[in-house]
């Protein structure tokens, strides 16, 4: 066996410079990850989102979920939640990404998008609650949507259509000098479910 096979396998880096994120592509067939989808639309406690935005209080369409190996506080957008312990399904989820992307989580925000219509703006991961340049591993399940990129000072950006059962890990500086986004769309009618497994430095 080759010593260096297992760092050729490593998936290419999808940003030019100042951080990384890799794309692993499917981690599940389409009958797990369709198994995992419906399982989560039905157990997970899901809830919209609100954030504080100029003193006003706001609620989003999408619904939000908070889940964790303990209950931790996580606080962004001025508003704080208090983590669910982790699911059976969520625990063999997050056990799948740990053994794919080598690197351990404590807890998991997930994000249900209806339709193509909900996204996210342009935004980083820098809450202070967050393990300092950890790996932020996101889940894929259900509709196919573009993910976003983009540099803080260049304004270059970077897009990657994110499938059904697939992974992508962003670490090191990524949340440092880019911004990420999920774009609206009209044409992408299925929901879709992101687990964003994360560390949370407490």
């Amino acid at each position: 066996m080759d010593l260096f096979s297992q760092f050729n396998d490593l998936p290419e880096n999808l940003l030019p410079k100042d951080g990384t994120v890799n794309y692993y592509g499917l981690v599940l067939s389409n009958i797990k990850a369709e198994a995992y989808y419906n399982r989560l639309l039905d157990c997970i406690e899901w809830k919209n989102d609100e954030a504080i935005i100029f003193g006003k209080q706001i609620f989003t369409k999408r619904k939000v979920a908070w889940y964790a190996e303990k209950p931790f506080e996580y606080s962004y957008s001025n508003s704080t939640k208090t983590a669910l312990l982790f699911t059976k399904e969520l625990l063999e989820l997050k056990e799948l990404v740990e053994k794919e992307t080598n690197e351990t989580y404590n807890s998991c925000l997930l994000n249900l998008y209806h339709d193509g219509s909900e996204g996210m703006t342009w935004h980083s991961d820098g809450e202070k609650d967050l393990k300092e340049q950890g790996a932020i591993a996101s889940l894929s399940l259900g509709a196919e949507r573009k993910f976003g990129f983009k540099h803080k000072e260049t304004k270059e950006t970077v897009y990657k259509v994110l499938e059904h059962g697939s992974l992508l890990v962003m670490k090191d500086e990524t949340q440092t000098h880019w911004l990420h986004r999920l774009p609206p769309t009209k044409i992408i009618h299925r929901p879709r479910i992101n687990l964003t497994f994360r560390t949370i430095d407490k």
